[in-house]
Parts: C-alpha cells; sequence; structure tokens
C-alpha cells in the first residue's frame, strides 16, 4: 500500500502533562501492570500445572488470561515508561504495531468471553450433553477461529489506519495509538473511516454484548429447576463472568460506537478496559470460584514441600 504522508512519528500527550501527576501515573500504573502480569500468569501457571482443572471452562480461562496479558503488554509497558520521558514520541511504525496488538488480542478477548459464554450455556441447559458437545476437539476448534477472526479484525483496522494521510499535525491526545485519536490528526474527511470503524470494532463490541447477555439471561432462566447447592455454584460462576462483560464492554461500547469526537473523559474511561478489566480478571476469577484458590493451595503446598525436601 502507498503510503500517504509526511508524518514519520507521533506525540502521545498521556493521561497528563502535569510532571507532579505524571511521577503519581507512574508509581500506579506500574503497581497495577505488575499486578496483572501476577495474577494473570498465576492463573495460567494454575491452570496448566493442575490435574483438577481440566474442564473446558478452565481452557478458556487459560486463553482468557493469555491474552489479557498480551492485551495490557501492547499498552502499558510504552505508558509507563512515558510518564518519565519528557517528550513521549512514538515512531509510525511503532504506532501502527500498536494499532495491531491491541485489536488483535483486546478482540480475541472479547471472542474468548463469548466462547466462555457458550460453555456455560451448554454445561447448565444441556448437562446431559456437555462433555460430547464441548470436547476438546471442539474447544480447540473454537480457540483456532476465535484468533483468526481476531487477526482479520485488527487486519482491518490496519488496513484503516495506513490508509490515513498524515500531513502535519502528529500530537495525538491519548496515552496509545488506536483508530480514533488518529482519525483526529489526518489530513482527509474522515467521515467514511469512522462509519467503518463503528461497523467494524463498534459492532463488534454491540452485537457481542447483547449476545453474551442474552446467553446468560437464558443460563439464570435455566438455574430455576437446579437444586439449592447447585444452583448457587452455577450462579457464582455466571455473576463472575457477567461482571468481566460489563466491565470490559461497557466503556467499549461507549468509546467505539461513536462519531469520531474527543470527549476530556476518553482517556479515562479507556482506561477501564485497557488496565482496569485485565486487573480485575484474575481477582473476580480466583476470589469467586472455589476450585481455582483450592488447585493453587495444592500447587503452592507441593512446591513448600519439594522445597522442605531438599
Amino acid at each position: 500500500m502507498l503510503l500517504n504522508n509526511n508524518v514519520t512519528e507521533f506525540i502521545l500527550l498521556g493521561l497528563t502533562q502535569d510532571p507532579v501527576k505524571k511521577k503519581i501515573v507512574f508509581v500506579i500504573f506500574l503497581l497495577f501492570y505488575l499486578g496483572i502480569l501476577l495474577g494473570n500468569l498465576l492463573i495460567i501457571v494454575t491452570i496448566k500445572c493442575s490435574r483438577t482443572l481440566g474442564s473446558p471452562m478452565y481452557f478458556f480461562l487459560f486463553y482468557l488470561s493469555l491474552s489479557d496479558t498480551c492485551f495490557c503488554t501492547s499498552i502499558a509497558p510504552r505508558m509507563i515508561v512515558d510518564t518519565l520521558l519528557k517528550n513521549n514520541t512514538i515512531s509510525f511504525n511503532s504506532c501502527m504495531i500498536q494499532v495491531f496488538s491491541f485489536h488483535l488480542f483486546g478482540s480475541l478477548e472479547v471472542f474468548i468471553l463469548i466462547l466462555m459464554s457458550v460453555d456455560r450455556y451448554v454445561a447448565i441447559c444441556k448437562p446431559l450433553h456437555y462433555t460430547t458437545i464441548m470436547n476438546w476437539r471442539v474447544c480447540t476448534v473454537l480457540v483456532t477461529v476465535a484468533c483468526v477472526v481476531s487477526c482479520v479484525h485488527s487486519s482491518t483496522q490496519i488496513f484503516l489506519a495506513l490508509g490515513l494521510p498524515f500531513c502535519g499535525p502528529n500530537v495525538i491526545d491519548h496515552y496509545f495509538c488506536d483508530l480514533q485519536p488518529l482519525l483526529n490528526v489526518a489530513c482527509t474527511d474522515t467521515y467514511v473511516i469512522n462509519l467503518i470503524l463503528v461497523a467494524n470494532s463498534g459492532a463488534i463490541c454491540t452485537v457481542s454484548f447483547v449476545v453474551l447477555m442474552i446467553s446468560y439471561v437464558i443460563i439464570l432462566h435455566s438455574l430455576r429447576n437446579y437444586i439449592a447447592e447447585a444452583r448457587k455454584k452455577a450462579l457464582s460462576t455466571c455473576i463472575s463472568h457477567i461482571t468481566v462483560v460489563v466491565l470490559f464492554f461497557g466503556p467499549c461500547i461507549f468509546i467505539y460506537t461513536r462519531p469520531a469526537t474527543t470527549f476530556s473523559m476518553d482517556k479515562m474511561i479507556s482506561v477501564f478496559y485497557t488496565i482496569g478489566t485485565p486487573l480485575l480478571n484474575p481477582l473476580i476469577y480466583t476470589l469467586r470460584n472455589s476450585e481455582v484458590k483450592n488447585a493453587m493451595r495444592v500447587l503452592w503446598s507441593k512446591k513448600l514441600l519439594s522445597e522442605n525436601q531438599r
């Protein structure tokens, strides 16, 4: 593709330009990022090493934690380092890579959440056929399809971004590169591109959210036929999933389903789904899940026992 631009780098204004506030942002988001890495890697290692977490739900949770880690890593390290620098510049190529990786792992998280709702639907509404429907081959194929569709989505985003002409203004009022902030500095009418953005990212967010909420309404309705103990366990799992869905999709829908206008709150709202959700996911899926907590205790006990025997 022939690139029609005179810009070789962009200036990211970040969350704040105040030197004191930048130091506060550095400390807070460094702790957040370390928490994200620790929490998600702990889930990944636990699921990979534990024999008790072999169901499809934990297979999908493994990939959710993996996508969360990669999703946040595509943004957080640069944002944290930028708070220490006076001039926060990012090269054109690095900006395009960030757009691609952000949407790749972000959309993968969306599709993994849908797969997790499908898994819960089959487990609760069709329990007798669960092992037949959600076998390992089906789960592997579903995750593979999710990865392919995510690649298609992110490729569309990067195709749109590379097609934008940049002829002068290069200051982006954001803390990472995304298509919407780039539209504000493009030297062309971006109305059609913004419609494509809404039809692409906006539709994925909105349709996925509606599908997820409908599936969980059906699941919750089906729980009426369960005995109290089984209903409580299933309800706890569903509430965890619904919490993640609302926290992730609420801000995404606000950002990606509107015209290319910038609000002062956009950056703070973006923090919710770029940093907040990956940070809360491990807490939600461990604190509300006795099986994961028990598996962690067993692995920790084995580690301590092996160290004492040395």
